[in-house]
């Protein structure tokens, strides 16, 4: 199944091309217009590239029940279909976005990659019915929604007279340039946006979510899934990208992290963490995070200098 990113209108105000208007925080129609999107949508433009956010509410039952229908699978409780992230070069027309059902698409629907939890809870009634007095709950599809979801590129024709193939990422031994990462840059745009959140029927929680800075010479992208489920496993999946403005070089490194819930908990009193101060920082992936085993990198990279066409 593929996707495509809600419209972007090319218009551009305000200083340093960036668009001020205030993220909508309520909208009365289930299916919010072009327009509304419109207002929703911050942008800033750089160099040559063009960075948008949006954060709306939560979709109500309208926009839900077609998601769900689209993709064979319940929708987390708290799903933000109308968010959006997106960066996109404006010569070529080349973008990367990350909005939350492209992600939910890669969620394993085959049963394979199922967790079981650690005891039998109280299911809502908007999930799977299983059966009570049992030890074990095991539905479907993978309701811990874990994502491998790095991004939707969108790769733009080349014209029928080009002999050079469309832009496009590929496998790359680059690296995010940490140092310059480091520099107290001013930062000209930033924001954070939920793509969406289960709490796993009270077993713990998943959620994806996206963040980023720009500064006056690039910027840095982090896509983060990460999932606690108690007593039993927690995973954070981290998908960067990372834009150089003036070379026009587009870096995205993703890495896949899991570790079980007990080697993580004590590796957080090996710390010298109180057990209440473990509890809390078990919900924070800041904490855990360098307490997960790698499983999974890759690195792909593009060159767009120069790069024009394609819209």
């Amino acid at each position: 199944m593929s996707f495509s990113p809600p419209p972007l209108p090319s218009a551009i105000n305000g200083a340093n091309g960036q668009r001020k208007i205030n993220h909508i925080t309520s909208l009365d129609e289930p299916f919010p217009s072009s327009s509304a999107l419109d207002a929703a949508t911050t942008r800033h433009k750089q160099g040559n590239f063009e960075i948008a956010s949006r954060k709306l509410p939560i979709l109500k039952a309208g926009p839900i029940d077609a998601m769900s229908a689209r993709l064979g699978i319940p929708i987390p409780e708290m799903i933000f279909g109308d968010n959006l992230v997106s960066i996109t070069h404006l010569p070529s027309g080349w973008s990367i976005s990350f909005t939350a059902e492209p992600a939910l698409d890669l969620v394993d629907k085959t049963g394979e990659k199922m967790l079981r939890v650690a005891y039998a809870g109280e299911w809502s009634s908007s999930r799977e019915k299983t059966s009570a007095g049992i030890s074990e709950v095991v539905k479907p599809y993978d309701w811990s929604y874990s994502t491998t979801y790095q991004g939707t590129e969108n790769v733009p024709p080349q014209p029928e007279q080009s002999s050079s193939s469309p832009p496009k990422l590929q496998p790359s031994n680059a690296k995010i340039p940490l140092p310059l990462l480091q520099r107290r840059d001013p930062i000209l745009f930033n924001d954070d946006v939920v793509l969406y959140e289960s709490e796993l029927d009270d077993n713990g929680i998943s959620i994806l979510s996206v963040k980023f800075r720009v500064m006056p010479q690039r910027m840095l992208l982090l896509s983060r899934h990460f999932m606690r489920l108690d007593n039993v496993l927690l995973r954070v999946r981290d998908t960067r990208v990372y834009v150089d403005f003036e070379t026009e070089t587009v870096i995205r490194e993703y890495t896949a992290r899991e570790e079980s819930f007990e080697t993580v908990r004590r590796g957080l009193l090996m710390q010298g963490l109180m057990p209440a101060d473990v509890t809390i920082a078990l919900r924070d992936p800041n904490q855990v995070v360098g307490l997960l085993k790698v499983v999974e990198t890759k690195v792909d990279s593009l060159e767009l200098k120069g790069v024009t066409g394609g819209r």
